[in-house]
């Protein structure tokens, strides 16, 4: 059974950093893409990163800069280092294992990230 586990959520000051992480398991982790997705108030649920197999990348353009994804395909787990957050970073953030045609998969249980002063 696919299962994804999200931790390091909080609450965090304008210009600040957190770092998320998202356990996997039920699955040969290395061999798949993963990503980030978040969710804000009343928005609809947006992708922010994704890293292949490879260990290519891309961001959403809101992000780019200020994000890093990376994956630890020994520990079987996916990363999102956020820097420089901005109030409308807040949301909900999933860890996501794509389908098998490229959109959204198995999701996570979501983990709150709040950028207030």
């Amino acid at each position: 059974q696919v299962r994804l586990v999200e931790s390091g959520g909080g609450l965090v000051q304008p210009g600040g950093s957190l770092r998320l992480s998202c356990a996997a398991s039920g699955f040969i982790f290395k061999f798949n893409a993963m990503a980030w997705y978040r969710q804000a108030p009343g928005k609809e649920r947006e992708l922010v990163a994704r890293i292949a197999s490879s260990g290519s990348t891309t961001y959403a353009d809101s992000v780019k800069g200020r994000f890093t994804v990376s994956r630890d395909n020994a520990r079987r787990t996916l990363s999102l280092h956020m820097g420089s957050l901005k109030p409308e970073d807040t949301a909900v953030y999933y860890c996501n294992r794509p389908a098998a045609d490229g959109g959204p998969g198995t999701w996570g249980q979501g983990t709150q990230v709040t950028v207030s002063s």
